[in-house]
């Protein structure tokens, strides 16, 4: 099986090598453990490491506050954009008019970005508002299985985030996204500690531990090597 190295440190120790090419994964956690800075990295390292193009999709913070994030690293995401290596797209949802239909042009035009990058790697901050914007569990896991499909077939390999309550069992708002996509990861912060948790990944003989987190001046590290019980998250 071909594999993506995500380049963020310590989390490719914990996936066999990386993350199955063409996968979907769902980063799920509360707030404050971490998910959209892993999610930062996995398009920043796979830009400046492995050269390969990388779009993330927000739907709540605005583009600046992204690359705010990413230069706070100390990463130039500036010189990035410019060599067409990374994009930030920002979808507006306008709730006076058809919501479903809204989703499905963003989707289409997301798909347009791809192909037109060549974009190997994509990050959709988050799924829970789409579920927020969306009429029903059934209408969201049906568009959800419709674009992942379609990003397979552009060969893109997707980090798709989920907002939780932070609980241990709980991997997304809707209680769908965790059965369209390929692979759970699970962030948590039970202060003053953050962890992670490879729930699933299809294919992989992943870790079956709870490893901690720690989140420094040069960005987001996973040490892979140590381990934290179970019963120390709340």
């Amino acid at each position: 099986m071909e594999r993506i190295k995500t380049g963020v440190p310590g989390l490719d120790e914990l996936t066999q090598g990386g993350i199955p090419k063409g996968s979907t994964i769902l980063v799920s956690g509360g707030a404050g453990t971490g998910k959209t800075i892993l999610c930062l990295s996995y398009i920043y390292f796979g830009a400046v490491e492995f050269n390969e193009p990388g779009i993330y999709i927000t739907l709540e913070e605005g583009a600046e506050n992204i690359s705010w994030n990413m230069e706070n690293f100390g990463w130039d995401i500036g010189a990035l954009q410019e060599q067409g290596l990374v994009n930030i797209h920002r979808i507006h949802l306008n709730p006076h008019e058809n919501i479903n239909m809204q989703v499905e042009q963003e989707l289409k035009i997301i798909a347009e970005l791809v192909k037109e990058m060549g974009a190997k790697r994509l990050v959709v901050d988050s799924t829970t508002a789409f579920g927020i914007w969306m009429e029903g569990k059934g209408l969201l896991r049906h568009t959800l299985f419709e674009f992942t499909s379609a990003l397979k077939e552009l060969g893109c390999t997707t980090l798709m985030v989920a907002e939780t309550k932070n609980e241990k069992n709980v991997f997304s708002a809707a209680g769908v996204e965790e059965f369209v996509a390929d692979g759970v990861i699970a962030l948590y912060f039970t202060p003053p500690n953050r962890s992670i948790f490879v729930r699933k990944l299809r294919g992989t003989n992943h870790s079956k531990s709870i490893h901690p987190i720690d989140i420094t001046s040069e960005g987001l590290i996973i040490r892979a090597k140590d381990e934290i019980l179970w019963d120390a998250i709340k």
